[in-house]
Formats: C-alpha cells, sequence, structure tokens
C-alpha cells in the first residue's frame, strides 16, 4: 500500500496569509503545507483520497493523474471537504463515490445543490454519495475499510483503519471503545496541531502518547500549525518512530 500526503497543514494552511513567524517565511519546501489530505493506492488497485479540501485542485496537479475510486470524508469542515467541486476531471468514467457520515452527506448536498438536482447543468461534477457508520466496514473494490469514531471537540467525526494502516485527523480524544480498530497497526498518520492546548485538537505531545498507545511502529504527524514549528527542527525532537509529514511526502506500508 501506498500512501502519498497530499496535505499536512491545518484548516488556514501554512503559510498563514499576513503572517510573518519564521515558519511563514520559511524557504524550505517542508514548511508549505496544504489542507490536510492523502492518496492512497492499495495493493488491490484501488486508489482512495481521504477529505477533499479547498487546496484539492493544486494537490492532484502533483501526481499522476488516474481515477478516484473511492473518497473518504472525515467531517464536514470546509477543510476537507470545500474541493468536491474539483472532482469534476475524475468524473470522465462515471460517478465519483463519496463516502461519509449523514451528517457530512447532508453539509455536502447543502454546500453543492447543484450537483443533486434532477436537471444538472453540463459539466458539474458527477458524485455518489454513500452514508457509512462507524463501526460498520465497507470495500471499495478490494480493500476492505473499517470507519471507527473519534472526537472533533464535541464533534465526533471519522477515522479510517485500512489494513495496516489507520488515519485519524482532527481528533481531541476517542472513547476506550474505538481502541479495538488500532489493534495491530503498522503505520498511523494522525494530528498534531501544535505544543500549546487546542479545544478540538491534539497537541503534539498528545499525538506521541497517542500513538504509543496504539503500539504503531511508524507514525506520521499531520494536520500542523505554523506554531508547531518549523519541520526540520520539530522532527529532530521526535521519538523514534515518530515523523513530521510534509506535502508530497510518500510512504509504502507493509
Amino acid at each position: 500500500m501506498k500512501l502519498t500526503f497530499l496535505g499536512t497543514g491545518t484548516s488556514t494552511g501554512v503559510p498563514q496569509i499576513g503572517c510573518d513567524c519564521e515558519v511563514c517565511r520559511s524557504e524550505d519546501p517542508h514548511d508549505k503545507r496544504l489542507r490536510t489530505s492523502a492518496l492512497i493506492e492499495t495493493n488491490g488497485g484501488e486508489r482512495l483520497l481521504i477529505d477533499c479540501g479547498p487546496d484539492f485542485r493544486a494537490q492532484m496537479l502533483s501526481v499522476p493523474f488516474g481515477r478516484i475510486d473511492g473518497v473518504l470524508i472525515t467531517h464536514h469542515h470546509y477543510d476537507h471537504t470545500g474541493g468536491l467541486d474539483d472532482v469534476r476531471p475524475f468524473c470522465k468514467e462515471g460517478d465519483v463515490a463519496v463516502y461519509a457520515d449523514h451528517d457530512t452527506l447532508a453539509h455536502i448536498r447543502g454546500c453543492f445543490p447543484y450537483c443533486f438536482v434532477e436537471h444538472k447543468y453540463p459539466g458539474v461534477p458527477k458524485i455518489a454519495l454513500n452514508e457509512i457508520h462507524a463501526g460498520q466496514s465497507f470495500r471499495i473494490g478490494t480493500t476492505e475499510i473499517e470507519p471507527f469514531c473519534v472526537m472533533h471537540g464535541r464533534l465526533p467525526i471519522l477515522a479510517f483503519r485500512i489494513g495496516p494502516l489507520a488515519y485519524v485527523t482532527d481528533m481531541k480524544t476517542i472513547d476506550a471503545r474505538w481502541l479495538d480498530c488500532l489493534k495491530g497497526i503498522d503505520t498511523l498518520v494522525v494530528n498534531g496541531l501544535r505544543h500549546t492546548p487546542h479545544g478540538s485538537h491534539q497537541t503534539i505531545e498528545e499525538a506521541i502518547a497517542f500513538a504509543r498507545q496504539t503500539g504503531a511502529k511508524h507514525t506520521y504527524l499531520t494536520h500542523l500549525s505554523h506554531h508547531a514549528g518549523r519541520h526540520k527542527d520539530l522532527d529532530a525532537t521526535l521519538p523514534e518512530g515518530i515523523h513530521v509529514a510534509y506535502d508530497g511526502l510518500v510512504i509504502h506500508i507493509g
């Protein structure tokens, strides 16, 4: 399985508009972070997108063009759904299948109503909405996907287990009953916003503690803000087996 980090930044992206901090002024490409998203290419040949934020068009220009077999949406916030209109080039062979929970699907219908009317304007994206539920596995092609629930502050959102990979973003806490979904994982992708506490996101230190709790062999931090510090400085401080992801990073799992 191959995972490409399309974006590793928080909702404002990095650099943040109007900021003059050392991270936002950095010329290191590792410090340029688009909104969080990932492309997974499975051993069975499926191409799965996790989240589709407002930077989706720019992100997909950096990878070879190919079909998208499924879009997995973690939750309805704009930085995770705002790019869905730009899936239109991937609709040449039919509808693009989007998988999300009930509330997120309702949000998508409300934000992109022209995609779901009976008489569509020519050229609008063809999107097929599929409702999924935490704790109920489903398949896309040959690949089994297990959604589970984490808490984004007070908002329940989805995370995904795909074989040896667990992908978690925007988490603040997780109920103990969902930890079984993480047993035996090889690779964990998890959010670590910054060092100081936040009401709906883990700190970097909380993300490290969570990674140790899961027993993952390899952990990659994503959804970072400019307050996390420069990539090279932060990565040098992390424990063995834990790394700072960056836009364009490709990892092979299993």
